[in-house]
């Protein structure tokens, strides 16, 4: 897949996965993010490998991420979403999201899967919603995965 690159304003947007910070994605993901801490940074990479990744950067520093992950055909996994903080309330958010959904790989799927805690106002712009019929929905969970054990 080739990647795609564009710019708003003074901030980068690139799907080329050679692009993406990978010490900066795990320092987020590991350290600030919630829902991944402790996460080791070989599994941050291989996530990266295994997914369609869009990188935010400003003046070479990334300063966003998003990952999907897809079969291209039916399905789309959106994770690991974040903007740094000082980043926040310019757009950015907001131009991610439209580079994620217009992404011509990403078309005419049957279901897009997101899990949130945050951010609820943005997802629902693109017609995320919450799961109407909870009682078909299964997970196999452990929040503990990266402190329990040993990858």
């Amino acid at each position: 897949m080739e990647p795609i690159e564009f710019n708003f304003g003074e901030y980068h947007f690139s799907t080329d996965r050679n692009k993406m910070d990978i010490p900066a994605i795990h320092d987020f993901l590991s350290n600030h993010s919630g829902w991944s801490n402790g996460i080791p940074i070989e599994k941050v990479e291989l996530s990266i490998q295994n997914s369609l990744s869009f990188g935010v950067f400003h003046h070479h520093l990334q300063i966003g991420f998003a990952r999907i992950i897809s079969d291209f055909a039916t399905i789309a996994y959106l994770g690991d979403v974040y903007l740094l903080d000082e980043y926040r309330g310019k757009g950015i958010s907001k131009k991610l999201m439209d580079f994620i959904m217009s992404h011509p790989n990403l078309q005419g799927l049957r279901r897009w899967i997101l899990l949130t805690t945050t951010a609820d106002w943005l997802y629902e712009k693109y017609g995320f919603k919450k799961i109407p019929d909870p009682e078909i929905y299964m997970e196999l969970h452990d929040p503990n995965v990266y402190k329990n054990k040993q990858l």
